[in-house]
């Protein structure tokens, strides 16, 4: 056995010790799953063998769960459901012939056990888990468009009931050791080296082979079906809670509930028969397969640097300076901080610098109210910051983020002063979001060691880093911002140096499509509530009130000063912007009146002069309209990016429309949204929008041509 080691003790019991060479972590693969097969008919054939236990050959994890890399092609193969189902009743038949097989097994997690990983245990007879603060267990399929298709559905509510099951269920919650227990999900807690011994100590005690839903007259705690005294807040309350949050886009929770409902009524394998039906629709969907290859397959391709040039000594920045401490940069600094990077803050005044550093010490302070770090780690974490005005402190920096105001002259200004203190070695980074990287590069005298290293905000929380290439920047500077960007745990994505870059250009799309809306007479409540239907986290024009209105204002200006091809102005909403601006005297929420008014006590609610501002015609159209004009011109903007050579990977631009720019997940990012559609129906639906909204919506003839030759984006990047 090359996944599993058999191992049959003096003591008539089996160890099985689950090890998936080639992977640093267990995951069910085919192999070990045949092998399995294999030692449970082995275990239940041979008398002198009393019991099994289960448990992992690699330390610190059990089992992950499935092989997602597996599953993530279903789709695109074209398997229908009932196909796509047997994925979920060969496990399921494996999982119930080692509990039903009269020998009792014992699950000894000695890590953690995410999705299959723990509807392996579930099916065991008795299960103890390493008490240590790493391990959690948890069902995290929802989060993946799937649903546990191993039993998941139907043990775990049979165990601990359906109220406690259903968060665990449909929000891929995970808990650690102590809830486990409370929760009854396992038996006991031991140290990680004792898990062993003590699953060995219950099989040579008075161990039972049989669960507890295949005892005659067994009974769900708390009971199931409409009578059950929860049902009218699991069931009634929580179809509604569910269809609430995902607005019909995600197929999964209402999907669980079903399997759950359904399920808890019928004999126990009928459930699993129904659990493996829905877990079908789920992987030959759409929904599924972009969730698991964006999120999961290309996120972490990403964080592992597939993209990284070849040839390029590994490095890491222990020392970094940060030039401008206002939101920006403090949030540079602090996440560089937490690294255990040496962070020299650097601003205008030691007084600004300071402030910087204070609000840093004031976010710890919230985790610390909350229980999220300790007073020691708040310590160590500043004692790293060191707020400065003098640029002779940034000597010995491996790497510099300028974070400075977007004017290219105080830009270059200060670009010039910290490259006379650093290193000759040194990388330097622009935390610009639409200057030209090239361009601000001239004030440079070391423009290969130049790079646009684009952070979103808040810093703390968002986590995509988009590093822009300059016409001059190396392999080497490209390199090591990778290295850097890996080293404060953010996701990374590449793009070439274009007016507005990637996602700054692909995002004024949607903002500005919002306030086209306006000018076309759409009900304002009716735009917001479009964008979030179609699964974007905030309307445009709640958006455009944070960015500020008079940000925006002054970029159509000075876009109008550079004299930038049309092309890239992307201004049908600016005659809003203008009016809001310069007649309204409502420039965004820092100013408190936006689109929105701002009450002194806290909230926000539509501004009722916009009516009279912008009114509202009597006919307003399908909210299935407005969703497509969202979620289409970022798409189709997206296309002319890559037309343009502007992003020349689908992955960077599907993680960096998700993960940077609040792009609906369930699409899988703006360029897995076209190849879900079809390219023939993305550019109809395109064309149709033409005609209807205007020329903006006007597919290429380059997209045009690879519609009609059937191309996908992602088939580009597979044969590349």
């Amino acid at each position: 056995m090359t996944a599993l080691k058999f191992e049959l003790g003096a003591d008539g019991i089996a160890l099985l010790s689950i090890a998936v060479t080639g992977r640093p972590m267990n995951v069910l693969t085919p192999e070990l799953l045949a092998e399995l097969a294999q030692a449970v008919e082995r275990i239940a054939g041979d008398a002198a063998i009393k019991g099994a236990i289960l448990t992992s050959g690699k330390p610190g994890a059990f089992v992950a769960g499935a092989d997602l890399k597996d599953l993530v092609t279903a789709f695109d193969r074209g398997i229908d459901a009932v196909e796509a189902s047997k994925a979920s009743t060969e496990i399921s038949a494996l999982f119930r012939r080692l509990e039903t097989s009269g020998k009792p097994y014992a699950a000894a997690i000695n890590g953690l056990a995410l999705g299959g990983g723990l509807e392996l245990c579930l099916a065991c007879h008795y299960r103890v888990l390493a008490d240590d603060a790493k391990t959690v267990i948890g069902l995290p399929e929802v989060q993946v468009g799937l649903l546990p298709g191993a039993g998941g559905t139907q043990r775990l509510p049979r165990l601990i009931g359906i109220p406690n099951a259903l968060p665990l269920l449909l929000q891929g919650k995970q808990v650690k050791p102590a809830e486990a227990l409370k929760l009854g999900i396992v038996h006991a807690l031991a140290p990680a080296a004792e898990v062993v011994a003590k699953a060995r100590e219950w099989l040579l005690a008075t161990p039972s082979a049989e669960q507890p839903w295949d005892k005659k007259n067994y009974r769900i705690p708390g009971g199931a079906g409409p009578m059950a005294a929860h049902a009218s807040q699991t069931f009634i309350a929580g179809n509604a809670l569910t269809s609430a949050n995902t607005n019909g886009n995600y197929p999964a929770p209402p999907a669980i509930l079903s399997c759950v409902y359904e399920g808890t009524q019928l004999p126990f394998d009928t459930g699993l028969r129904i659990e493996s039906k829905y877990f079908g629709k789920l992987l030959a969907g759409a929904v599924a397969r972009n969730l698991i290859r964006t999120l999961f397959v290309n996120k972490g391709a990403a964080e592992k640097l597939a993209s990284r040039p070849q040839g390029v000594a590994k490095s890491k920045v222990a020392k970094l300076g940060v030039l401008g401490a206002g939101m920006m940069g403090a949030g540079v600094a602090h996440v560089s901080a937490q690294a255990g990077i040496e962070v020299v803050l650097l601003d205008a005044s030691l007084e600004q610098a300071e402030k910087g550093k204070a609000g840093i010490a004031a976010l710890q302070g919230k985790d610390l109210a909350k229980g999220r770090t300790t007073q020691e780690k708040i310590d160590t974490l500043l004692a790293r910051i060191r707020p400065t005005a003098d640029y002779a402190d940034l000597a010995g920096c491996d790497l510099i983020v300028e974070a400075v105001f977007e004017k290219r002259e105080l830009k270059a200004e200060v670009t010039a002063k910290a490259e006379a203190v650093i290193p000759a070695t040194a990388t330097f980074g622009s935390n610009t979001s639409t200057l030209p990287i090239t361009g601000l590069a001239q004030a440079s005298k070391r423009p290969a060691q130049f790079i646009g290293i684009h952070f979103f905000s808040p810093v703390e929380k968002m986590p995509l880093v988009e590093l822009i290439v300059g016409k001059e920047t190396s392999q080497e500077t490209i390199a090591k911002a990778l290295d850097y960007v890996a080293q404060i745990r953010k996701t990374p994505i590449i793009v070439r140096d274009f007016p507005g870059f990637f996602t700054s250009r692909v995002f004024g799309t949607f903002t500005q499509e919002g306030l086209r809306m306006l000018l076309d007479g759409i009900a304002p409540a009716l735009i917001e509530n479009a964008a979030k239907l179609a699964g974007f986290p905030v309307g445009p024009l709640a958006v455009s009130d944070e960015v500020t209105l008079s940000l925006q204002q002054s970029i159509f200006k000075q876009q109008d000063a550079d004299g930038l091809d049309d092309k890239y102005r992307g201004r049908i909403g600016r005659p809003v912007i203008d009016k809001m601006v310069d007649e309204l005297k409502r420039p965004g929420r820092r100013f408190g009146a936006g689109f929105y008014d701002y009450p002194e006590g806290g909230g926000k609610q539509l501004w009722p002069g916009l009516a009279q501002a912008f009114p509202v015609k009597a006919e307003q159209p399908e909210v299935e309209v407005l969703k497509q004009r969202f979620l289409s011109i970022m798409a189709l903007e997206t296309a002319r990016c890559f037309e343009e050579g502007v992003v020349v990977n689908p992955i960077d631009a599907d993680l960096g429309s998700i993960l940077g720019i609040g792009y609906p997940a369930w699409t899988g990012g703006t360029l897995s949204y076209i190849d879900t559609l079809g390219a023939k129906d993305f550019v109809a639906q395109c064309q149709q929008l033409a005609q209807d909204w205007g020329e903006r919506f006007a597919p290429s003839p380059w997209l045009l041509a690879r519609a009609a030759g059937g191309e996908r984006f992602y088939a580009l990047a597979q044969a590349a």
